[in-house]
């Protein structure tokens, strides 16, 4: 799935975007999406979400959590997560090549 995908559905406020994510804590976080996720960035069937800019690693987590995107693993997953540990994600996930 692209990651702008859903995106034209869900608006984030400029405050939700500018959050700094905190890159180390996303490494901590990130074992919950390395499951399914590879991150070298093979894809074998599951998307790959290393290396996307920030902000539409963002948009789409929030697109899952408010079901703007279907999955309904990301969905529940997407739910758990706060606007920061988003952010750190993405932080995390976007810094890996």
């Amino acid at each position: 799935m692209a990651p702008d995908e859903g995106a034209g559905e869900t608006v984030l406020p400029p405050e939700v975007l500018a959050i700094e994510g905190d890159r180390d804590f996303g490494a901590y976080l990130s074992g919950a999406c390395t499951g399914c996720h590879q991150t070298s960035g093979s894809q074998d069937g599951i998307p790959a979400i290393v290396g996307w800019p920030d902000e539409d690693f963002v948009i789409a987590m929030h697109a899952y959590k408010r079901k703007n995107r279907p999955h309904p693993v990301m969905q529940m997953m997407a739910g758990r997560l706060s606007d920061e540990e988003i952010a750190a994600l993405a932080a995390y996930f976007g810094a890996l090549e």
